[in-house]
C-alpha cells in the first residue's frame, strides 16, 4: 500500500471499471487512510476510526466490483455479504456476527496461503524424501556416515546408490506415472454433522473440531501415481512446516486493521417496521444488530477475539424503494460518506465492451480462440450492442452493464452452438448482423421482458 497513492490506486480501478471516478476517488482516499493510520505514533492511532461509505446506484453500474477489485489491490482480506440474508436475533437466519467470523476465516486462509509459499521448496525437499522411503522403503533405521562402513554395509551403499538413481528419475519425470501407496487423513464421520447444525454459529467454537481433538487422528490408505503423491505429501510437508500460532496471530492483525466487508442490498432493510406484521417484521432489528458490528465491538471466532473498531465497511443499494435516510439515524451516522454512482450510457458501454482487461469482447475472442477460430468485431458492430444495451435498459428493467451480457449472448448463440463442426476460420460481426439477430428483442415489447 506505501507505494500506491490515492491516483494510483484510481488508475488501477480504471483498467476494470470505465466512469464513477467520484466513487473511485472516494474508496482510493478511505484506502489510503487505512496506511497513513498505520504510520500514526501512539494512542491517536486508535482513535482514527475508518470513513465508512454507502454506494448508491442502479444495479450493475460497478458497485460491487470497485469494492472486490479495491481490496485485491490492498491484499486485504474481503467478504460480500447480502444484508438481506440476516435477520434479528430471535428469529430464523444468520446473526451479523457471522460476517466477522466469515471474514476471519478469509484472513487465516490469505496468511497461511502467504506462509505455505515461503515453505515449498523446503516441504518439496521434504515431500521428495518420504516419497523415496515409499519407492524404496529403507534396510534400517539408522544410517552410518559414509567413511564409517565396512565391508558388510555393501547392501547399504548398493540401496543409497539406488535411492540415488531414483532420486534423478523423479527428478526427470520419468516415475510421473508409477503407482504408489500414501496415507492420507480420513474423513471425519457423518455423526458428528448433528452437533453443529446451521445457525448455531453464536457457539463460536465448531465442535467437531472439539470432538475431533479428543479422538486420534484416523488416517487412510490410497492408490495414486507418484506425480499426485508428490502433490499431496508436498502440502502434508507444508502444514507441518506452518507455524499456525503465528498465522492466526497475523491474520487478527490484518483483519482488524484492513479487512473490508462489504454489504450488498443494504436498501432492503431500510425502513421502518414499527406496527407492521409479515415478512419484513425484522428490517429495523437487523440495522440496530448491524450498528454495534460497523460501530467497533468484539466478535468472538474460533481462532479468537477480533475487534472491528478500524473494519472498513462500504455498503451498497440501489434504493429505488427507499432512500439512505429510511435507515435508522445511529446506522446514517456510522456511514458518513455517500456516493451517488451514475446510470451507464451509451459511450459507457462501448468503453466496457472494449477497453477493460476483462472486456466481454475480449473473453469471447479467447473463448473462441480454443476452436482455433478469430472472431473480429467491426466498430459498427459495437456501438449498435451499445445502443441496443442502452435502449433496452430505458424500454425494460434498467440492469446497467449486465445487459450487455444478455444481449452479447443472444448475439452469439448460434456461433457458439455451431463454431466446433463449421469449418472456419475467422468470424466478422458488423452492425448489419446485429440489427438482424437482435432486431426480434429490439421490436417486441413483450419479448424484451424475457431477455434476462
Amino acid at each position: 500500500m506505501k507505494e500506491l497513492t490515492p491516483r494510483q490506486i484510481v488508475n488501477e480501478l480504471d483498467k476494470y471499471i470505465i466512469g464513477q471516478d467520484k466513487a473511485k476517488k472516494m474508496v482510493a482516499i478511505a484506502l489510503r487512510n487505512r496506511w497513513r493510520r498505520q504510520q500514526v505514533d501512539g494512542d491517536l492511532r486508535e482513535e482514527i476510526i475508518p470513513n465508512n461509505i454507502i454506494l448508491i446506484g442502479a444495479t450493475g453500474v460497478g458497485k460491487t466490483e470497485i469494492s472486490r477489485r479495491l481490496a485485491r489491490l490492498a491484499g486485504a482480506p474481503f467478504t460480500k455479504v447480502e444484508a438481506s440474508k440476516f435477520t434479528e436475533v430471535g428469529y430464523v437466519g444468520r446473526d451479523v456476527e457471522s460476517i466477522i467470523r466469515d471474514l476471519m476465516e478469509i484472513g487465516v486462509q490469505m496468511v497461511r496461503d502467504e506462509q505455505t509459499s515461503k515453505v515449498e521448496n523446503k516441504a518439496k525437499e521434504h515431500a521428495t524424501e518420504r516419497l523415496l522411503d515409499l519407492l524404496l522403503p529403507p534396510i534400517s533405521g539408522k544410517k552410518k556416515p559414509v567413511g564409517e562402513m565396512n565391508e558388510s554395509d555393501e547392501l547399504e551403499l548398493r540401496h543409497e546408490r539406488t535411492r540415488e538413481k531414483l532420486r534423478s528419475q523423479f527428478l526427470d519425470g520419468k516415475l510421473d506415472d508409477r503407482p504408489v501407496e500414501i496415507n492420507v487423513p480420513a474423513d471425519s464421520t457423518p455423526m458428528m454433522q448433528i452437533f453443529s447444525p446451521m445457525g448455531m454459529e453464536e457457539m463460536g467454537m465448531n465442535l467437531q473440531e472439539i470432538f475431533g481433538g479428543m479422538m486420534p487422528k484416523k488416517v487412510k490408505k490410497r492408490k495414486t501415481t507418484v506425480k499426485e503423491a508428490f502433490v499431496i505429501l508436498t502440502q502434508q510437508e507444508a502444514q507441518k512446516l506452518i507455524d499456525m500460532d503465528e498465522v492466526v496471530r497475523k491474520a487478527i492483525d490484518r483483519v482488524q486493521n484492513s479487512g473490508i466487508v462489504f454489504i450488498d442490498e443494504i436498501d432492503k432493510i431500510a425502513g421502518a417496521s414499527s406496527g407492521k406484521h409479515g415478512p419484513d417484521v425484522s428490517r429495523e432489528g437487523v440495522q440496530r444488530d448491524l450498528l454495534p458490528i460497523v460501530e467497533g465491538t468484539s466478535v468472538t471466532t474460533k481462532y479468537g477475539v477480533v475487534k472491528t473498531d478500524h473494519v472498513l465497511f462500504v455498503a451498497a443499494g440501489a434504493f429505488h424503494v427507499s432512500k439512505p435516510s429510511d435507515l435508522i439515524p445511529e446506522l446514517q451516522g456510522r456511514f458518513p460518506i455517500r456516493v451517488e454512482l451514475a446510470s451507464l450510457s451509451e459511450d459507457d458501454f462501448i468503453r466496457i465492451l472494449t477497453e477493460p482487461k476483462n472486456a466481454l469482447i475480449k473473453q469471447y475472442k479467447a473463448l473462441l480462440e480454443t476452436e482455433n477460430v478469430e472472431i473480429d468485431f467491426k466498430k459498427s458492430a459495437i456501438k449498435e450492442i451499445a445502443h441496443i444495451a442502452a435502449m433496452v435498459n430505458t424500454r425494460a428493467e434498467n440492469i446497467g452493464a449486465r445487459r450487455l451480457h444478455t444481449i452479447m449472448s443472444s448475439l452469439l448463440e448460434e456461433i457458439l452452438f455451431d463454431v466446433p463442426e463449421i469449418k472456419v476460420d475467422k468470424i466478422s460481426i458488423d452492425a448489419a448482423m446485429v440489427k438482424d439477430k437482435l432486431k426480434n428483442i429490439v421490436e417486441d415489447e413483450d419479448l424484451s421482458k424475457y431477455i434476462l
